[in-house]
């Protein structure tokens, strides 16, 4: 049950970074995402009755069994490392305007 919702979560969510609470990573991207007025939703992962079994299928999923685990337009991106990376790449934003995360007025 939680792979299907893991990726109803980041079908019908520009980006989502599933996270924990109490991580210094997910705080990092988070911050980030913040900054650049990007429009993400976070899970936290050590919130949810279901989060260890969301995390479960992220692994499944991605690969990825760490957090933050970041999607963007429905792409996986990857961890704090790949999100920092494509920032530092001048390709973070690009991305997040073409998935209509940022640069959109809000009604």
């Amino acid at each position: 049950m939680a792979l299907p919702k893991a990726k109803e979560l980041v079908s019908s969510n520009t980006v989502v970074v599933f996270s924990k609470s109490y991580c210094p990573y997910c705080v990092t991207v988070k911050k980030l995402f913040t900054q650049l007025g990007a429009d993400f939703k976070a899970i936290e992962l050590d919130q949810e009755s279901d989060g260890s079994e969301l995390q479960a299928a992220l692994k499944e999923w991605t690969g990825q069994k760490t957090v933050p685990n970041v999607f963007i337009g429905g792409n996986h991106i990857g961890g704090c490392d790949a999100t920092q990376a494509l920032h530092n790449q001048g390709k973070l934003v690009p991305l997040l305007t073409e998935a209509g995360a940022v640069g959109q007025t809000t009604a």
